[in-house]
């Protein structure tokens, strides 16, 4: 009986930066509930060809989430393709890296941060939510239903810790930088914004806020890390399917307006 509040069955779900490390897992998740995916990503070959991996009648478009014209197209294709859109998970966002690992330190402190750094991330961290939500939220009130779900971050909630990129010899190698917390912050601003404004039309729009994931970082870093969370470990990038499926699904028909953190109790202190 309750596996129903958590189905996707003839569902369709948008998911941008789909060929993310975590937007292929959200792809996975919303699959595996029975959703119909349509995997966006601003390579239309890579899209298309994760899309066969997914099933469930799911397909890959390529289109670029700062671009009205290109969100215009990629409407055209699932309205092509799909009778609805019932989800839309706002994932596809920037986070600064330096190639030279030399210079990092440097390039990363808030006092030499890029202004072309931080108008991009504003761009596509930001600009880029407020258009996929502006053109398939309409979809949603048009039918009068829908699950909005814009993934935020820990650093969203609290400032980062310099301290975990310092190596074992308390050498500052990184420093994160201001774009990321910044941007991510406004995610759930946003959010509550529009959960109050698009209530009454039957969309509900939520955050979800993950802690950090281990990619192959340096060994000083996810050491430093695990440490600052209770749960002593980074996430997996599977670990965050459960909560995205429970923001998807009818099973948070009650909730709108949250930002749900799973982070492994990494902001509880």
């Amino acid at each position: 009986m309750l596996e129903k509040y958590f189905s996707l069955k003839n569902k369709t779900a948008v998911v941008t930066g789909a060929l993310g490390l975590l937007g292929k897992q959200h792809c996975y998740a919303l699959s595996e509930a029975g959703a119909s995916v349509i995997a966006c990503d601003l390579n239309d070959k890579k899209c298309k060809a994760f899309a066969e991996e997914l099933g469930s009648n799911s397909i890959g478009v390529g289109a670029d989430i700062t671009n009205p014209l290109s969100l215009k197209s990629l409407l055209k294709t699932v309205r092509k393709n799909f009778n609805s859109l019932d989800i839309l998970v706002n994932n596809a966002a920037i986070n600064d890296k330096f190639e030279d690992p030399s210079s990092a330190a440097e390039l990363s402190k808030f006092e030499n941060y890029p202004l072309d750094s931080w108008n991009k991330s504003i761009s596509v961290n930001l600009t880029g939510m407020f258009l996929c939500s502006q053109a398939i939220g309409q979809e949603m009130i048009n039918k009068g239903s829908g699950s909005i779900i814009n993934i935020a971050s820990t650093y969203g909630v609290v400032a980062p810790d310099q301290s975990l990129y310092k190596d074992k010899n308390d050498e500052q190698k990184f420093y994160k930088t201001v774009a990321y917390p910044t941007t991510k912050g406004a995610v759930i601003s946003f959010t509550k914004y529009l959960a109050a404004y698009w209530g009454s039309k039957g969309v509900r729009v939520n955050s979800l806020s993950p802690g950090g994931v281990e990619n192959s970082q340096d060994d000083f870093f996810i050491d430093n890390y695990s440490r600052r969370t209770p749960l002593g470990r980074m996430a997996k990038p599977y670990d965050y399917k459960g909560a995205l499926i429970f923001l998807a699904s009818d099973a948070s028909a009650y909730m709108t307006g949250a930002n749900l953190i799973v982070d492994g109790g990494f902001t509880i202190w």
